[in-house]
């Protein structure tokens, strides 16, 4: 899978939250994780998240909305149940994303909103833990992303093999070789 992510929460103040969320990011390939105006210290983390996260994925403390510094060309994408948030099955994500979820009793804090290029909603009746919301959004992520055989029409398990990777010319070749088409047929 091609790009890079990375998530946080802002405003957490449950060390089993944040703890489960960045063990689970972890276990997804997360690129770096972050709070922003943590309620919990990073020494408490270690009761959820067994991996020990930090230890292998940068983990960034932010004080406040105002300290956050993501990589250039990094989207920052709100994971907030408002009615004008995109759907999450509906959302195409960016290659080099970091996604912030909210606090556990609360919502993103409207200056962090505001920073979002897209703020994205899980279509569920009602809010989720913040664990349990961050493993979803990263998942969607990897099956949308990811190269995986097509499902099958009927119930069980993959019906054909993945295909084998195609390595065609390099990009601007293709992008010539589409122009001449155009031009030929225009």
């Amino acid at each position: 899978m091609r790009g890079y992510f990375g998530i946080g929460a802002e405003g957490v103040s449950k060390a089993m939250n944040a703890g489960a969320l960045f063990r689970t990011a972890h276990a997804f390939g997360a690129s770096f994780l972050f709070t922003v105006d943590a309620a919990c210290s990073r020494s408490e983390l270690g009761k959820s998240d067994t991996s020990k996260s930090w230890a292998h994925v940068p983990l960034h403390d932010f004080e406040s909305w105002r300290d956050i510094r993501l990589p250039a060309g990094c989207s920052l994408v709100g994971i907030e149940l408002t009615e004008s948030a995109i759907e999450l099955p509906s959302f195409t994500h960016p290659p080099q994303a970091a996604y912030i979820l909210g606090p556990e009793r609360g919502s993103l804090s409207p200056e962090v909103t505001a920073l979002c290029a897209h703020v994205v909603k899980i279509p569920t009746k009602f809010s989720v833990n913040v664990a349990l919301a961050g493993a979803i959004v990263m998942y969607d992520r990897l099956l949308s992303m990811g190269r995986f055989a097509r499902r099958p029409e009927m119930p069980g398990g993959p019906a054909e093999s993945l295909p084998p990777p195609e390595f065609g010319p390099p990009l601007w070749v293709r992008k010539q070789r589409n122009r001449e088409k155009l031009g030929e047929s225009g």
